[in-house]
């Protein structure tokens, strides 16, 4: 019998969000970026970051691939071993990642969820990834959602990727040291805090982190 696929699907709220790339306010977050997925044909493998930060998962637990888009970093994690909820926005965006879950045999459930306005999945999680996604209070939320030991995985562009590109806008990007100045107040361990630039051309800021048994 083939692995499953769920679809949890939750009303997104629909507020206005800016586009990544193009800075522009959308009318509808969702339907924008239902529009831009229509249109993406971008890779289904994960980043090469997110496989470095492999070595430090969980054998098995419960993970969050937080805006995760077309599933790939969260079909990779549950081929790691991980139960995987993907959570997102755009309703094409998670019909992509259960069609890729379906062509890899591996359970991948997918929620609805307008992010900027609903804020994190509860948790906890034995690991959350947030992949060029920036919003600083679900960023915090992240590490509170955490269960004692669990993974925090982040990977986002810098102030310093604008000296090759000008997307993403300014909007979008971590200042120089911001992410280690945010870690410093966290109850986590890190295991991995590096900003440069990465094989994508992109320079980043990547954070893997540990929760602090209390």
């Amino acid at each position: 019998m083939p692995p499953r696929v769920v679809a949890n699907v939750a009303a997104a709220s629909g507020g206005t969000v800016r586009d990544m790339e193009t800075g522009e306010p959308g009318t509808s977050s969702a339907s924008q970026w239902d529009r831009r997925w229509a249109q993406a044909s971008g890779s289904d493998d994960p980043a090469a970051f997110v496989v470095q930060a492999g070595r430090f998962l969980p054998v098995s637990g419960r993970a969050v691939d937080v805006a995760g888009g077309g599933g790939r970093h969260a079909v990779w994690l549950a081929e790691q071993g991980l139960t995987v909820t993907l959570a997102d926005i755009s309703r094409v965006a998670l019909d992509r990642a259960e069609r890729l879950a379906a062509e890899r045999q591996v359970t991948l459930t997918t929620v609805q969820r307008d992010l900027e306005a609903d804020g994190m999945p509860a948790g906890p999680w034995d690991v959350v990834l947030i992949h060029h996604f920036l919003d600083r209070p679900i960023l915090s939320a992240a590490v509170k959602a955490l269960e004692q030991g669990g993974v925090l995985i982040f990977c986002q562009p810098t102030w310093r990727n604008l000296e090759r590109h000008e997307r993403p806008g300014s909007q979008f990007l971590l200042g120089e040291r911001e992410l280690a100045e945010m870690v410093s107040d966290w109850p986590l361990e890190v295991l991995l805090l590096d900003e440069s630039w990465g094989t994508d051309g992109r320079h980043e800021a990547r954070l893997v982190g540990r929760r602090r048994l209390a």
